[in-house]
């Protein structure tokens, strides 16, 4: 029965625990434990906690584990975007940047004006943000779907705008010819909610690149985003789904050095499935890639909270962003970049203390 390994047991400060602490992720979470789960077909059978010095003995035999372990605890590549570096060893910011008339939170916000969206571009970036993520799509549910000529009409003038001034960008599409033209536009980063299952020519548009690609989990990546459950164990399903997809575009020529892996909050998941996701996502950084959440503004936070309605949904977001930080999420996906970034400088500066003793 395979093993999966959770990092937790996570501590303020490592100091004058040698020999008792790992880092996860080479990032600025430590950890002195491992839950150790036993699974099959994606259910857990069991789970113990094994002390940080104890974890090899107990994987010795399970030589799936034992390279989890080591990706668990290896250094993550910083991004090489253009002339920008995005260093991986903290948690970083990416802002949303819709083009779309139907997006769940802003959507209309910029629509048909490019020049206004690059400067709300800009001004995130100036705020803090690593990365802008640029999507010309809702992806929200029941939203209409938009021909790859309006889409990238939507996208290429406000990346080219933010290209000039400096900014890093990702394009979040699922469309192979929206992927070409914001890449030959200067984007950096793909960021695919689909996985590359929606369109059948991303894989080879992208094999021939040297881009970061992004993949999210979603239970029926190829038809509906939206539809998935019950799960056995939303945790393991998620995570054999992602290792099983990194396996996949492997072998059609993308590295997994190229990957960056998304759970997929609130994507065919209910409000317990999110909820499990993020108290166990350290797990993910057992596939080798960097981790990136996105639960910005989500339903389930305004079901947590009351039935609260987007627009009061900025100190769940806040929560939320903070917990991944604690578990090493490299990348955090969110509309407050400003809020978030705040947020990260207070949670690195209790960090920074601990390191010193």
């Amino acid at each position: 029965m395979p093993l999966y390994l959770r990092p937790t047991a996570f501590i303020d400060s490592p100091v004058g625990f040698d020999g008792r602490f790992m880092r996860l992720a080479g990032g600025l979470s430590f950890f002195s434990a491992f839950e150790v789960i036993e699974a099959e077909d994606g259910r857990r059978q069991s789970k113990r906690l094994v002390p940080v010095g104890e974890i090899e003995a107990v994987i010795a035999s399970d030589a799936g584990a034992q390279t989890a372990f080591a990706r668990l605890t290896a250094q993550r590549s910083a991004l090489q975007l253009g002339e920008r570096v995005v260093r991986l060893d903290q948690p970083q910011v990416m802002g949303i940047l819709n083009m779309t008339p139907d997006s769940f939170s802003d959507g209309g916000k910029h629509l048909d004006d490019a020049e206004a969206a690059g400067s709300a571009g800009v001004a995130m970036a100036a705020a803090g943000a690593a990365i802008i993520d640029v999507g010309g799509e809702s992806t929200r549910p029941g939203a209409a779907a938009v021909w790859e000529g309006d889409e990238i009409a939507r996208v290429q003038p406000v990346i080219e705008r933010l290209v000039r001034s400096g900014v890093a960008v990702s394009i979040d599409t699922r469309k192979a010819a929206v992927m070409q033209a914001a890449l030959d536009a200067g984007a950096g980063i793909v960021n695919d909610v689909s996985a590359l299952h929606h369109d059948a020519q991303a894989i080879p548009a992208l094999a021939s690149r040297t881009c970061p690609v992004i993949i999210m989990h979603s239970p029926d990546a190829a038809k509906s985003l939206h539809d998935g459950g019950p799960y056995g164990d939303v945790l393991i399903e998620t995570y054999d789904w992602l290792d099983a997809r990194i396996s996949e575009l492997e072998t059609a020529g993308i590295a997994r050095s190229r990957l960056i892996v998304d759970p997929g909050i609130g994507f065919g998941k209910g409000v317990a499935d999110n909820l499990a996701i993020l108290n166990g996502l350290a797990l993910y950084h057992g596939l080798g890639c960097p981790v990136l959440l996105g639960a910005s503004r989500k339903r389930f936070i305004g079901a947590l909270a009351g039935e609260i309605s987007v627009d009061q949904r900025l100190p769940g977001s806040l929560a939320l962003a903070l917990k991944a930080a604690e578990q090493g999420a490299q990348l955090i996906r969110v509309h407050d970049v400003a809020e978030t970034v705040q947020a990260l400088k207070i949670w690195r500066g209790m960090r920074d203390q601990g390191l010193s003793g």
